[in-house]
């Protein structure tokens, strides 16, 4: 007899943690229950408490708790394994059930409840099997029964203005509504819902914390509703719409294991995501919310999901971009666990500048490219033709922002197109004789680049654009010829590049951190897909937007209207940390746009998890500062690389991060870890993590899209964030300084939310005006 052995999420989360010993007896476990789930020495048999939960024997200590899920067309019975834990913590109210919302299957252990709330509810936990066993081997002693909570014994239930019906209306799964009923305090609610299913979580939170029970039903319950009520008896059509790992052989199995949680939470869709997925939109759709709300992980699926439908022929269809390259590699890695290799090939991975340069390397000359240069280099030679000029009515800095930003944002090619641009925004006024003479300095700036064979990533980004512009006008006119005179194939000669199809780059076009990326690359990304169905997906949150960059997307050709949505559930992201990184974007005065002409705010973004509450630590000096961060990391280290007893279970590579303002302190932070704490340092790059070092250390900018269990950010000041050199802005121009301010608090925003687990604040001096007082 044969089995099929499938893994549910909370039993590979239970064996992560588990000493690689067990890990491997469970790898013999797995084949073995594979080629007879009913051999004598597994000792195969159904709890007291519940009969639709097996019980197999592991080891002397370890148990594997499984549940029967039906048998196949051949006779292959099908198994879920549901847990695995040292055979004290098994017992008989352990309940496994198909959730009447849902449809899904569901396992509760209420060993993890507060004693307290159980012994109101009236529940005694009773041990399924005896207190030992002769080859048992030695055990970590059980922890001490819990003191009962004075203060929770006399309070009123958090739910009182709930009733069990309700709760059952909402999907809280049947074995927790009771208990959910007489829970008197956020730590009883916070071990209730530790092992509880994520819909039972999110509703039990969700009205704890306020919520209007509209907005849980529209904004939790009804995402993941099914349109007709499961059988709670059909456990067989439940698996399917479960999480779980299919366990068909051994290297999958141990590929599964040994992959390791925070990868694989890393690109975990939650039901109330799956909907963006999946679902057909009639043309470009974007999706918005605030940190760890999972619009990277939506971005990711969405790409997975268009490449499960694509039909054979084309090359790489589908691009995911974005704005940054050490993004690109984090997303290229994320996408290698959600597609087979086969799927991946037809994907193209590429943040915006590749895009750009490849666009003009097709349509360029041989040895007539420029050389591109970033911002600095941009500025240093205006700085320098004004200096020559002496010219002192302008900054540098305002006319280079009004070149990017007007003149290439808007592709102005004439002066009395500049005299007429829109110019929203920007801040200072200019009549038009101050157009006329801004003009004329950005024409004499544009001829120093040109004479220098420069070119900015801005002016590289409007060309390849308009390149495309007129690829896609050329296709659309020969589609017209094609169709008149019945023609089969179409072709083009671009330079270098030889005959082609002339045709559009890609089918689909996904989009992450949408908010850094300018209006030509918008207008290239339009030009390289067709418009139609599923055509653009953007993912995206202006508050985290930490470059000049601010466009309508409706300006540019891309109309979202009707395919708009928000996400408002952090999944990442504690609350506790939340509340302290929504105070960094909430000063007076502060807006933000939402991509479409309009506002957005943070109104309804919260947290369904909990943690424990950020560090803000100030010192005198800086190296003191430094001190104490390392000081942090060892704690931390310490506490994800070992277990109860002290032995080293797991690595912390890449789970612990730093993060600063500039190179210079990320020189500094890796010099005093390695040399002086003993810490080794992994510096984060364009291209990703260089080194194999233990603790990642990059500045803000390099953290955009990355995620880590534990944070720090050092060095955050007064002076340093934002930079002492705004206050000239003050008064000679409110409205740059305005944009700056916005600018270094959508910095520090994403930084703080860059954390899952912890977050350390550290400063010496002054604090940041940004940090909570």
């Amino acid at each position: 007899m044969t089995a099929r052995l499938s893994l549910y999420q909370k039993a590979e989360q239970e064996l992560y943690k588990l000493d690689h010993q067990v890990k491997a007896k469970f790898y013999d476990f797995s084949h073995l229950f594979r080629k007879n789930p009913w051999h004598t020495s597994l000792r195969l048999k159904p709890l007291k408490g519940d009969g639709r939960i097996f019980s197999a024997r592991l080891d002397p200590s370890y148990r594997v708790l499984l549940t029967r899920t039906g048998i196949g067309a051949g006779g292959e019975e099908s198994w879920l394994a549901i847990a695995v834990r040292h055979r004290r913590d098994v017992y008989e109210q352990l309940s496994v059930a198909v959730n009447r919302i849902t449809g899904e299957i569901e396992f509760v252990d209420l060993s993890v409840v507060g004693e307290s709330a159980l012994r109101r509810a009236g529940i005694e936990l009773t041990p399924a099997e005896p207190e030992a066993e002769p080859d048992e081997t030695p055990a970590d002693p059980a922890p001490a029964p819990a003191t009962v909570d004075p203060v929770a014994e006399r309070s009123a239930p958090l739910l009182a203005a709930y009733s069990a019906d309700l709760l059952r209306e909402l999907g809280v799964t049947e074995a927790l509504v009771e208990l959910a009923l007489v829970v008197t305090t956020s730590d009883e609610l916070d071990q209730l819902v530790q092992g509880a299913p994520l819909l039972t979580k999110d509703v039990l939170y969700g009205l704890a914390a306020g919520i209007p029970l509209d907005d849980v039903r529209r904004e939790i319950t009804a995402p993941v509703e099914l349109e007709e009520r499961p059988n709670p008896e059909d456990f067989d059509a439940a698996l399917a719409r479960t999480t779980v790992t299919v366990v068909t052989t051994d290297e999958a199995l141990r590929a599964a294991i040994e992959e390791g949680d925070f990868r694989a939470w890393k690109v975990f869709l939650h039901p109330t995501q799956a909907r963006l997925v999946n679902r057909a939109y009639s043309g470009p759709a974007r999706v918005s919310g605030g940190p760890g709300t999972g619009k990277t992980v939506v971005a990711l699926h969405r790409v997975a999901h268009l490449a499960q439908q694509l039909p054979p022929g084309e090359n790489k269809p589908i691009l995911l971009t974005t704005f940054t390259k050490n993004l690109t590699t984090d997303l290229r890695a994320r996408l290698a666990s959600l597609l087979k290799p086969e799927q991946l090939s037809r994907v193209e991975v590429a943040h915006i500048d590749q895009l750009t340069a490849r666009v003009l390397a097709e349509n360029s000359l041989a040895g007539r490219s420029r050389n591109r240069v970033e911002n600095p280099v941009a500025l240093r030679e205006l700085r320098d033709l004004l200096l020559e000029l002496d010219e002192r009515a302008w900054e540098p800095e305002f006319l280079l922002e009004e070149w990017e930003q007007v003149v290439l944002g808007q592709a102005v090619p004439t002066r009395t197109a500049y005299l007429q641009a829109r110019r929203a925004g920007r801040g200072r006024p200019l009549n038009r004789s101050e157009r006329t003479a801004v003009w004329k300095l950005l024409d004499q700036y544009t001829a120093r680049l040109d004479k220098l064979n420069l070119e900015t990533w801005s002016q590289a980004a409007e060309r390849a654009a308009r390149f495309e512009i007129d690829r896609a006008a050329k296709i659309c006119a020969r589609a017209d010829y094609k169709e008149q005179i019945g023609a089969q194939d179409l072709i083009h000669r671009d330079a270098e590049s030889g005959m082609r199809l002339l045709r559009h780059r890609y089918r689909h076009i996904v989009v992450d951190e949408a908010q850094d990326l300018g209006p030509a690359h918008w207008k290239m990304l339009r030009a390289m897909v067709a418009a139609g169905p599923d055509d653009l997906f953007i993912a995206g949150d202006t508050h985290q937007r930490i470059y000049d960059n601010q466009v309508s997307l409706g300006a540019v050709g891309i109309n979202i209207r009707g395919r708009s949505s928000r996400l408002t559930l952090s999944y990442r992201t504690t609350k506790e940390i939340l509340n302290k990184a929504i105070t960094v974007v909430t000063g007076r005065e502060v807006e933000f746009d939402d991509l479409d002409d309009g506002k957005d705010n943070l109104v309804g973004f919260r947290s369904v998890l909990s943690g424990p509450d950020p560090v803000l630590a100030g010192y005198p000096t800086w190296a003191e500062e430094l001190a104490g961060l390392a000081e942090t990391i060892r704690t931390w280290r310490t506490e994800l690389t070992t277990d109860e007893t002290g032995r080293t279970t797991r690595d912390a590579r890449g789970l612990i991060a730093v993060c600063v303002t500039d190179r210079n302190k990320v020189n500094e932070v890796m010099y005093f870890l390695t040399t002086t704490a003993g810490i080794t340092c992994a510096e984060l790059t364009k291209d990703g993590a260089r080194g194999d070092g233990e603790v990642h250390v990059g500045t803000m900018h390099r953290f955009k899209g990355l995620e880590y269990q534990r944070l720090a950010i050092a060095a955050a000041g007064e002076g340093i964030l934002p930079r002492a050199f705004i206050e000239q802005y003050r008064k000679t121009d409110h409205a740059r300084y305005q944009r700056e301010l916005r600018k270094a608090r959508s910095l520090l925003f994403v930084a703080t939310t860059r954390a899952r687990d912890s977050l350390s604040i550290s400063w010496h001096g002054t604090p940041s005006r940004f940090l909570p007082r």
